[in-house]
């Protein structure tokens, strides 16, 4: 199958895009610099221009037998209001874009957009499934408007596929690699009271949760791509330094959490407990459920 992607050279792409040539698939990059960028692996190629701008790469979309949504700007960072503006129009603008790309008889074609478990919003112990409504705050009306763009797609007879990503845990980055340090050096604890729930899934799981979903025409929508087995900030930490073999004693109080990242602090502060009902129902079986097997993978085989 062909596949064209954006996000592809970021951390959850990169290693997305081996796992689809390992099985043989043809991948189209979309990226903004060419440079340094190098299609040594058969089957991948790479094409210039940026997805936020319509061009002359939205021609290139109806030769595709999948698209894969991975772009967005990263939320970790204090967001100001053209911080926010930024986090709105690499996602927005991106798959509104995409979606225009797509040939108006599309019955062939399968279309996955990113998205997260932060569209439903801040919560505390309930349980959250694919159909719980969205939240409020401002990730999750981003969320909300993001998938409702990838959903317009479904007009022209493509299936859609809404990934609702938990955070990620993977190998040289993302959250464990800022995490990680901080343990390794005595100071990693659990992040205000430590009681918010941490919705997360280790990277082989969810690249093959990709894969499964290619083999399952039934299922369009939206998706939890998280582990079955969220867990709570403390615990992560407990788990994290106990692999590590440190301490998880140095507790980073809220309101320094609030002064230093301002909005974006809530989202560590607070969080939900999402369920990947829908992948469990259809038979998908996760390598890495609990997180101490994940990080054990990720911390000691790396070693």
């Amino acid at each position: 199958m062909k596949f064209f992607m954006t996000g592809g050279t970021g951390f959850v792409g990169t290693y997305l895009v081996k796992r689809l040539l390992s099985e043989g698939h043809a991948v189209t990059i979309l990226t903004q610099a060419l440079s340094g960028t190098g299609s040594e692996m058969t089957g991948l190629s790479y094409l210039r221009g940026n997805p936020t701008i319509k061009g002359k790469w939205q021609e290139a979309v109806r030769d595709h037998d999948v698209i894969i949504n991975l772009a967005g700007a990263s939320i970790f960072s204090r967001w100001t209001p053209e911080q926010k503006k930024m986090l709105r129009s690499s996602r927005i603008e991106t798959t509104r874009n995409l979606a225009e790309a797509v040939p108006h008889s599309a019955k062939h074609l399968t279309f996955f957009s990113t998205s997260a478990v932060g569209y439903y919003g801040f919560h505390e112990d309930e349980e959250l499934l694919e159909p719980s409504p969205s939240g409020n705050d401002f990730l999750a009306r981003l969320a909300y408007d993001w998938e409702q763009e990838a959903l317009r797609v479904q007009d022209k007879g493509a299936r859609v596929i809404i990934t609702r990503f938990g955070i990620v845990l993977g190998r040289n980055g993302g959250a464990l690699g800022q995490m990680i340090p901080l343990f390794k050096y005595f100071l990693g604890g659990p992040l205000g009271s430590g009681r918010q729930w941490f919705s997360w899934v280790h990277m082989h799981d969810l690249a093959e949760a990709f894969i499964f979903l290619l083999s399952h025409q039934d299922i369009a929508g939206a998706v939890n791509f998280c582990a079955p087995n969220p867990l709570r900030n403390k615990d992560l930490g407990d788990a994290i330094g106990k692999v590590l073999n440190r301490p998880s004693l140095m507790p980073a109080p809220g309101f320094m959490i609030r002064l230093i990242l301002g909005e974006f602090g809530e989202v560590l502060l607070k969080g939900q407990r999402v369920i990947p009902r829908r992948l469990l129902k259809a038979g998908f079986k996760f390598r890495y459920p609990d997180i101490e097997s994940a990080l054990k993978n990720i911390i000691l085989d790396d070693r």
